[in-house]
């Protein structure tokens, strides 16, 4: 699948500090690995769309989120690998395909040629493997069979249907349920909440989750050893992560709502495929974006559009200032007064930098890469900002170079073009 085109990236003089984020499943900050080891490859998997309706603001804050990691690691010297899944066969997409009588594979490469769209216009870098789950199917048929030969997967007896189901079994690591933390009864609800189907007839376990559906009437399906059908979700992408990043993942990221099941299952997944203690040597999330005092999403209809946005002529930066004003990993609500502050904030950051000259830049600029470093500290790092600009615009400076470098900080590490 085609991803989009980058937008340039500045260099800055020298390297900030050790980039550090909160472990989901450590439960703490601490040092990403590879920002232990200066100039090595960084790897990052992170979870993409399912392309059955346009970008939201929460889908925007995650990526945004993930870019800032990719900026602050090309800060500090790394080469990074970064793959992204689109979840192009799934229920949620046929069920929409139905509903407005188009083809499925109509909608999805539809809403994805808009996804990338709103990406290039939020200046968010590109995954260097953007892959689409109908691309990789044959990769989730091996893994599939992996599982099954180790003892880790099984079919359910499949009744009325020529061909089963196949089923990965919970208990198949010793670790599952390290990454999220809870308890058996949270995972029960979330697992109901979130796609799975504890109720399913012939599962050893409730939590046993799907590796793949045997073929149903009106539902595309590929061929495989064990029958025609479709891969599960979270299988999905433990097979491409593991096909793309042969040498350990650094990062498995995405929203806070993908925690469990499908982050957690992933990740056993991938671990009883690997034989690997951990799926990824660091698990970060991001929070989820409210409107109206509820969470932003498609099944309560209370999304705002990154397209709709644009369309009514907001600059992108504002928005992008306006999701970073608030901290990556905390829920948070979007408002017009929000998009308001970020747009009289981007208005003075782009006059401070016109100046002719301005304060100097070495502290600020030093600030903003220690705050950043700091598990994405972005309140703090747009407070340093708005204290340099506040004295460039009162009381203006003699370092003709200043608001050069500035901008051209604000451009590298936080993505938007002043």
């Amino acid at each position: 699948m085609q991803s989009w085109s980058p937008a340039p990236v500045p260099t800055l003089p020298g390297r900030g500090p050790e980039l550090r984020l909160y472990d989901t499943a450590d439960r703490q900050v601490r040092p990403v690995a590879a920002a232990t080891q200066p100039f090595s490859k960084a790897t990052m998997y992170v979870c993409g769309i399912t392309p059955y309706d346009a970008t939201h603001l929460g889908h925007a804050a995650t990526y945004l989120a993930f870019d800032l990691i990719y900026r602050l690691w090309l800060d500090l010297g790394h080469d990074v690998h970064y793959v992204q899944n689109v979840t192009d066969v799934d229920d949620p997409l046929f069920e929409r395909a139905d509903r407005d009588s188009v083809d499925w594979r109509d909608l999805a490469d539809r809403e994805v040629a808009r996804f990338r769209e709103d990406m290039v216009a939020l200046r968010v870098l590109p995954p260097s493997d953007f892959v689409g789950a109908t691309e990789a199917v044959a990769e989730m048929v091996e893994v599939i069979e992996k599982l099954l030969a180790s003892g880790a997967a099984y079919v359910v007896d499949p009744g009325a249907q020529e061909h089963p189901d196949v089923y990965f079994r919970a208990d198949a690591t010793q670790q599952f349920g390290y990454e999220s933390g809870y308890d058996r009864d949270t995972m029960l609800r979330l697992y109901q909440q979130r796609g799975g189907d504890p109720d399913r007839p012939g599962k050893t376990d409730e939590l046993d989750a799907l590796l793949w559906r045997a073929a149903r009437p009106s539902e595309p399906s590929w061929p495989s050893p064990f029958g025609p059908g479709r891969p599960g979700w979270h299988v999905e992408c433990a097979a491409i992560a593991l096909s793309r990043i042969d040498n350990g993942l650094d990062i498995q990221g995405g929203g806070s709502d993908l925690v469990f099941p499908h982050h957690e299952f992933t990740a056993a997944h991938a671990e009883c495929v690997s034989n690997k203690r951990r799926f990824a040597r660091h698990y970060v999330h991001a929070g989820m974006i409210g409107w109206d005092g509820e969470k932003m999403s498609k099944s309560r209809g209370n999304l705002v559009l990154v397209s709709q946005l644009r369309a009514q002529g907001v600059d992108p930066s504002a928005v992008r200032l306006g999701l970073l004003a608030g901290h990556y990993r905390a829920d948070r609500f979007w408002s017009p007064q929000l998009l308001d502050e970020a747009t009289a904030r981007l208005h003075r950051w782009r006059s401070a930098t016109a100046l002719p000259a301005a304060p100097d830049a070495a502290d600020v600029v030093a600030r903003v890469r220690q705050y950043l470093a700091d598990d994405l500290d972005t309140p703090k790092a747009i407070a340093a900002l708005d204290g340099w600009v506040g004295d460039a615009l009162e009381y203006g400076g003699h370092d003709t170079e200043a608001p050069n470098q500035v901008a051209t900080a604000v451009d590298a590490l936080f993505g938007v073009d002043l």
